[in-house]
């Protein structure tokens, strides 16, 4: 399968020991399963991508006759979610990608890192001390602590710039957090551990896919292969003595 993404949802995170005994904070995801509801080319669309919606109950009624229509071309089951995802080029099995086939977590089994999308908590109406992380006024009597202060000059330029920091809105807001280390994947059961977290609450949407600039392993000089930090130490240590 050549689609680079998958949809999935946040199940909340947990904590696991690797063979040295260090703990690893990892959240875990539904990933899928999902299938191709439309597939995207060059020669029609412009662009080469796969639309995937995640398979989940929904009822008849809460799909509209246009969403109804589309998903019967290609005999999809209806679908609550649907995103765009890019597709390899030129990668084995492209030519065999085609709506209707199904998108599991297996796509990741040669990948080590992943990038994640999703919705940040909605935090309501918001200060600056707690929105913008202001450090806020003294807190002694007579002083108002989260107040932002001046927030321009009268006589110059008698107005506010634009982007000026203050209350309003917090949250709801698309955050895309990049490489987390897949820590482990359940093939039956659809889940993938990822170490570290994710945005947005439980149960929340998440758009998962291979991560485009994965960090390259630590070399040594010359090419000599990865640089253990602990022997390293203990050769430098040996030189002085």
């Amino acid at each position: 399968m050549a689609v680079t993404g998958i949809l999935g949802k946040k199940i909340g995170m947990t904590q696991v020991f690797d063979d040295k005994g260090d703990v690893h904070p990892i959240t875990v995801l539904q990933a899928g399963p999902c299938v191709v509801t439309q597939l995207k080319t060059l020669a029609n669309d412009g662009y080469d991508a796969a639309q995937i919606g995640l398979v989940e109950f929904v009822k008849a009624k809460r799909v509209t006759k246009p969403q109804a229509g589309h998903f019967a071309k290609t005999e999809a089951p209806p679908v609550k979610v649907i995103k765009e995802v890019a597709v390899l080029a030129g990668a084995e099995g492209d030519a065999n990608t085609k709506a209707g086939d199904r998108v599991l977590v297996d796509i990741f089994s040669d990948s080590k890192f992943v990038d994640v999308i999703g919705t940040s908590k909605g935090r309501g109406f918001a200060g600056v001390v707690r929105r913008h992380g202001f450090a806020g006024g003294p807190k002694s009597h007579g002083h108002m602590f989260q107040v932002q202060g001046s927030i321009g000059a009268s006589s110059f330029p008698s107005r506010v710039f634009p982007g000026q920091r203050m209350p309003g809105h917090m949250g709801t807001d698309q955050v895309t957090v990049r490489n987390l280390r897949i820590r482990g994947i359940d093939l039956d059961e659809n889940l993938l551990m990822v170490e570290g977290a994710v945005p947005g609450p439980r149960e929340g949407y998440v758009l998962i896919s291979k991560a485009k600039a994965p960090p390259r392993e630590r070399r040594g000089f010359a090419g000599l292969g990865t640089v253990d930090p602990l022997k390293a130490s203990k050769k430098a240590t040996a030189k002085r003595k």
